[in-house]
Parts: C-alpha cells; structure tokens; sequence
C-alpha cells in the first residue's frame, strides 16, 4: 500500500523534490514536518532506496547525476550552507580558501574553513574537510561581503607575502562598488590590511 499523502515519508520527499537535485540538506531542514525519529527514520529509507545520498553523519543530498561521470559531488558552499543549518547563521570563507576565491592563490584547498556566528562544526567528504568555526563578532561584522572575502584572504598571505603583485592582482579583481564597500568596513581590518585597502582605493582613483 502507498504512502499517505500527509505522511512524514511523502512530505520530506515533496520538500526534497521541490529543491531539486543538487540541494544539500540535514534532518533539521525538515523538523516542521515530524518528530526527530521520524525524520531519521524517513531519511533512512529514502537513502537505503537510493533516491539520497548520505555524504557525511547528519548531512544528505539529492544528487546531480551525470551520463558520464555518475553522481555529482555538491559544492563546498552548499555543503556549508546546510551545515549553517535553518537558523540562518552567517558564514564567512577564511584561509586558503578566499584566497582562492578571489584568485591569488590557484590550489584549491581540500580543508576549507568558514568563520560563522553559529557553533563550530566540521564534516569530512571524500578528500575534503569542511569547518565552520565560531569566531567574534568583529570577524563577522563583514561575512557575507565582498570586504569580508578580501580581508580574510589578506590575513591567511599575511603581510609579508602581500608584495606590489598582489596588490595590482587584487586590484584588477575588485570593482568600484567592492572598493567602496571595503573603505567602508575598513574599521574591521587590522592596521596593515587597512592600509592596502588604502592603496587599493588610491590606485583605483588614479586610473
């Protein structure tokens, strides 16, 4: 006999399908629709069908599939976005990883880092480690901005490996709203971060 249409089972796969493949989620993304075991057990048997992946303890995806290549992997923001959890906590890439993202380093690292007002949390997926790591509220005065990337790729070069290159690299990256925007957050970043966003904005005023 099918489901219940109002079962716990046929509303989470309704919610699932209504993301679409590709959505990360854990079982706190659907605690509006029944108990903490029921969701468990519902995602147990969605995973044991196959019509979900389990990528790590308490985290699941709908996957992409490929006619070549299989599953997909998710990305590492979506994964971060799920671990963020439905209260909406802010998140924030750090380290090598907004290095990365704004182009001044080109290995991409396989142990990524979010700095994040919710709790710390790390998950392992494949060869890649994903942390959100709680940090102060000051670090977290610019997540979410252009700023925020910038400083944070800036403190994991640290001062003396920012030479003229990167600073002509960074400033080739940024536009006029990105620098805008970081001399209005430049209160946010250490005294020798500030003094290139400085920089930045005198060398784009000068072009």
């Amino acid at each position: 006999m099918s489901k219940h249409v109002n079962s716990t089972d046929s509303k989470i796969l309704r919610r699932i399908r209504s993301h679409g493949r590709g959505w990360v989620f854990t079982p706190d993304s659907f605690a509006d629709l029944g108990t903490r075991r029921a969701v468990d057990l519902a995602l147990m048997r969605h995973r044991d069908s196959g019509f979900i992946r389990q990528l790590a303890r308490g985290l699941y995806d709908y996957p992409k599939t490929d006619p070549q290549f299989g599953m997909l992997q998710p990305s590492t923001d979506d994964i971060a976005n799920a671990l963020a959890g439905r209260d909406a906590t802010r998140l924030q890439p750090s380290g090598a990883y907004a290095a990365n993202l704004l182009g001044l380093t080109t290995q991409v690292p396989t142990k990524v880092v979010y700095l994040t007002d919710g709790r710390t949390r790390t998950v392992h997926i494949g060869a890649r480690q994903i942390t959100l790591k709680h940090t102060t509220p000051r670090n977290m005065a610019t997540a979410g901005k252009s700023s925020g990337l910038v400083i944070q790729a800036l403190r994991y070069l640290g001062r003396e490996n920012v030479d003229q290159q990167v600073i002509k690299q960074l400033g080739h990256r940024l536009n006029s709203d990105t620098l805008k925007q970081l001399m209005k957050d430049i209160r946010y970043a250490p005294a020798w971060i500030a003094d290139i966003i400085r920089r930045l904005a005198l060398q784009e005023s000068t072009e």
